[in-house]
């Protein structure tokens, strides 16, 4: 593993998702050092620390999650130190941190993905206008792990959930809802690995439904018809390489009752614990935690 050098591992960071990095950051260096890889993880909240790393250390991984450092900020400094990171670079950070112009985006690209309203402070909510059948998923446009989001039923509840998304961001994305199943599928050097359905007595796969709840499901490897599979893999990764994203991420995607695969998002720095979604699907692929943080690692050697 001398290959990596001194690697540097970046987690904490000062997103809403904060916690969940420290906790991905920790895993990911604790398996790369019993996989014989010289690294220490560090808790990074700013520039000066970066520049400080540079200079100390051969290599990046990338633990941070939501802004500063899963929205292309982090990765335009690495690349302007010349410190060679894992995973996606500033532009294709920067283009999935934001659900709206990624959507924008694949729609341009003719990829399936919801229909949609944008909501800014010059582009404000208008009752009068709004055309998507109710009900609809509310969305602040830059925020992770479900933060700010609501699924509402009347034009009262969308007001108050635009309201609410407003709090974490300026812009809101309400986009049509999908009655179906959910699905996430992990995608590592530009193969996808095992699709996980997942399965939640809640409205959506939300917040609590990821960390607190105990009776989420998530199914892998699942029933998918060959059709349906090939479907899905092919759109995530058109989904993948249209963004630009590079070494790793996980896409978020629904499939209706008429078996259309829709694209939500992607995530070009997913949490990586050993409960997180890419390590279950590497674990049914046959790879290992420790081997999967290496291979995430072997990204940053491009």
């Amino acid at each position: 593993m001398n290959k990596f050098g001194r690697v540097a591992v970046l987690m904490g960071g000062i997103a809403a998702e904060r916690e969940q990095s420290l906790r991905s950051g920790r895993a990911v260096c604790d398996a790369l050092i019993r996989a014989g890889v010289q690294a220490k993880a560090f808790d990074v909240t700013s520039l000066g620390q970066l520049v400080e790393l540079s200079q100390q250390y051969d290599r990046a991984f990338i633990a941070l999650h939501g802004r500063w450092g899963e929205d292309g900020q982090v990765q335009a400094i690495l690349q302007s130190l010349k410190m060679p990171f894992t995973g996606s670079g500033m532009a294709a950070s920067a283009l999935a941190m934001d659900k709206l112009r990624t959507k924008w985006l694949w729609r341009g690209a003719g990829l399936s993905t919801p229909d949609f309203v944008q909501v800014t402070k010059t582009q404000p909510l208008d009752a009068a206008t709004f055309n998507l059948p109710f009900p609809v998923i509310v969305k602040p446009c830059h925020e992770g792990s479900s933060i700010g989001m609501r699924k509402v039923n009347d034009m009262e509840a969308l007001q108050q959930a635009v309201e609410y998304a407003q709090q974490y961001d300026n812009e809101v994305l309400i986009e049509r809802w999908v009655t179906g199943r959910e699905f996430t599928v992990g995608v590592l050097n530009g193969k996808v690995l095992p699709t996980i359905e997942l399965k939640t007595t809640h409205d959506f796969y939300d917040y609590d439904a990821k960390y607190k709840a105990n009776d989420t499901q998530y199914i892998c490897p699942c029933e998918l018809t060959p059709a349906l599979q090939k479907q899905i893999d092919e759109l995530v990764l058109r989904g993948f390489e249209a963004i630009g994203a590079s070494g790793w991420g996980r896409m978020d995607l629904l499939v209706d009752a008429n078996n259309q695969a829709w694209l939500i998002e992607l995530n070009t720095v997913p949490g990586m614990t050993d409960h997180s979604l890419v390590p279950k699907a590497a674990k049914v692929a046959g790879i290992s935690f420790e081997d999967l943080v290496v291979q995430i690692l072997r990204t940053s050697l491009r």
